[in-house]
């Protein structure tokens, strides 16, 4: 797919992963993880049928599309300064795609929930391979689900990756100097996976970010 103009700031040309934990070591081992075995593994059930299809079935990789600049939104929600980025045109060449908002009590919910519950008794229904890609953002009794800022997209099952697919990572600048070096010897002495692609704080403004990737 052809890439957006920089000055389309509402619109992104990447996805980001960001990694998952509150404790701020937890996010370090966990993005040292993602970086040395090339693999995003999805732990939670996600979309509108968690907790009534089928577990397995359920587990996703999720990515954003927010754009450059405001991707410290998305870390605050989850809670972690860590993640990788790849190219739009790269995840959607491994059939990774935006999923659907369908608002909870919308006549499209009423009928997605009809086929779920037609489907209840058979782990194989078409239903469940589309339900991970399906949120229902709306009012619930634990209180209002409303994500669709995030612009998620998600991959079912395990996402593998080569090192050159990686567009950059998402890296406190603190540690920027630190990282490069570690993967610069990581290169050097053939000791694991070496990106030596750009680091991104994602905290970083606009500007910043695409100059950046343009240097």
């Amino acid at each position: 797919m052809p890439e957006y103009p920089r000055y389309w700031e509402d619109m992104s040309n990447y996805l980001v992963h960001f990694t998952k934990g509150s404790v701020r070591s937890e996010d370090y081992r966990t993005m040292l993880s993602i970086y040395g075995t090339q693999r995003l593994i999805p732990v939670s059930e996600v979309g509108m049928a968690k907790r009534i299809a089928p577990v397995d079935s359920q587990r996703a990789v999720c990515f954003s599309e927010i754009p450059p600049g405001q991707w410290q939104r998305l870390s605050e929600r989850r809670e972690t300064k860590y993640g990788i980025a790849f190219t739009k045109h790269f995840v959607i060449s491994k059939g990774v795609v935006p999923i659907w908002y369908v608002y909870r009590n919308s006549e499209q919910w009423r009928s997605l929930r009809q086929i779920m519950d037609e489907s209840r008794d058979d782990s194989a229904a078409p239903i469940w391979k589309l339900t991970p890609l399906i949120d229902a953002p709306g009012e619930y009794p634990n209180g209002p689900y409303y994500f669709e800022w995030e612009r998620e997209w998600r991959y079912v099952g395990e996402f593998s990756f080569e090192v050159d697919d990686v567009a950059f990572l998402l890296i406190l600048e603190e540690l920027h100097n630190a990282a490069r070096t570690f993967f610069r010897n990581a290169y050097q002495f053939h000791e694991g996976p070496a990106y030596l692609c750009p680091y991104i704080d994602p905290t970083w403004e606009r500007a910043k970010i695409l100059e950046t990737l343009q240097r």
